[in-house]
């Protein structure tokens, strides 16, 4: 099967095709022909090697972290679905590679794709929509009425977190530029500071949670935004505790990871508020809430642009240099 994957951590020009041999499904895992896949900054970071300490990966790697596609085979245990199901998925981090014709998934990370959908709007959404559920509902517990901050609105993951937490009932405020002020209005914007001409740590104060995408100075700054007892969320911030023993770290990793957010968990319990750290995990579960808001129209994808599979390389290069006006880049397999 052709695939693009690395067999060094580097840069863009590491990312190759490449041919391997199909997967062999275990007992428990569905083997998915792919039609469409979706390029996420995380295929960046794993490419460059940024992860290696906490997630060691075997090269060569092929790359790709969420896809749609069909099944066309099933292991022996595997009992929610059937040769010729259409579906979609975000692969345990253990097991990504979705930039290939055929990826063997455990069926718990699988669900039926959203039947208003076609591949590549499916394909847009497993990793990003995860994020922005295990942010929302399972960590940060958003009730009507509270006030949400989402940083970087037409972004991957903030044009579906905007949508979910106006289906949660909040208040909803995100930075974003003018010329998307009215795309992240329609998806859910309460308020929209313009990133390049206004200060939103100026602007905005009170809130309740924030879902930081960006991390550094934008982290720093969110933690005033909140008010006692609030909670930011970042999936860009430093690693903390927590996130290393999900991961099973050893000892050493986990106090290295502890000392990396040290300096914003310290400045988050001086302001009463609290800090964590969003890694997201697979959860065919979770797609399946989701699915039922995609299907119900109160969440839709945002696809910036659909690249040919022979074009992974260019689709990688377009999305890391910002070219994209809102939304995901897609890969279709044609």
């Amino acid at each position: 099967m052709k695939t693009y994957l690395i067999e060094k951590y580097g840069d863009q020009s590491a990312v190759r095709a490449a041919e391997l041999p199909p997967p062999e499904p275990g007992a428990d895992d569905v083997l998915v022909k792919i039609h469409a896949a979706s390029v996420n900054p995380l295929d960046f970071k794993i490419r460059d090697g940024a992860f290696r300490m906490i997630l060691p990966y075997r090269l060569p790697l092929v790359l790709g972290n969420d896809l749609a596609g069909v099944v066309v085979q099933v292991g022996s245990a595997v009992t929610r679905f059937a040769v010729g199901d259409e579906v979609y998925a975000r692969p345990d981090r253990d097991r990504i590679g979705t930039f290939a014709e055929l990826i063997a998934i455990h069926q718990n990370d699988l669900a039926h794709k959203p039947a208003t959908l076609t591949m590549a709007e499916a394909a847009s959404l497993p990793l990003v929509a995860l994020t922005s559920w295990q942010a929302l509902v399972e960590r940060a517990r958003v009730q009507p009425g509270q006030r949400v901050l989402i940083h970087a609105g037409s972004g991957g993951v903030g044009t579906i977190a905007l949508q979910l937490a106006r289906h949660l009932g909040a208040h909803v405020a995100t930075t974003a530029s003018a010329a998307n002020a009215a795309l992240v209005k329609e998806l859910g914007a309460d308020v929209v500071v313009d990133y390049r001409a206004q200060d939103f740590g100026e602007l905005l104060d009170g809130y309740d949670v924030v879902l930081d995408t960006l991390g550094g100075k934008t982290l720093d700054k969110s933690l005033r935004v909140l008010k006692p007892g609030g909670k930011v969320i970042s999936i860009a911030g430093p690693p903390d505790a927590e996130f290393a023993r999900e991961l099973g770290a050893n000892p050493i990793l986990r106090q290295a990871m502890n000392a990396l957010s040290s300096t914003t968990r310290r400045h988050a319990k001086r302001r009463g508020v609290s800090y964590s750290f969003l890694f997201m995990k697979a959860s065919g579960d979770q797609l399946r809430e989701l699915t039922r808001l995609i299907d119900t129209g109160a969440i839709r994808p945002v696809v910036d642009r659909v690249f040919p599979f022979d074009q992974t390389r260019e689709a990688m290069e377009y999305a890391e240099k910002g070219r994209a006006k809102a939304g995901k880049v897609v890969i279709a397999m044609g």
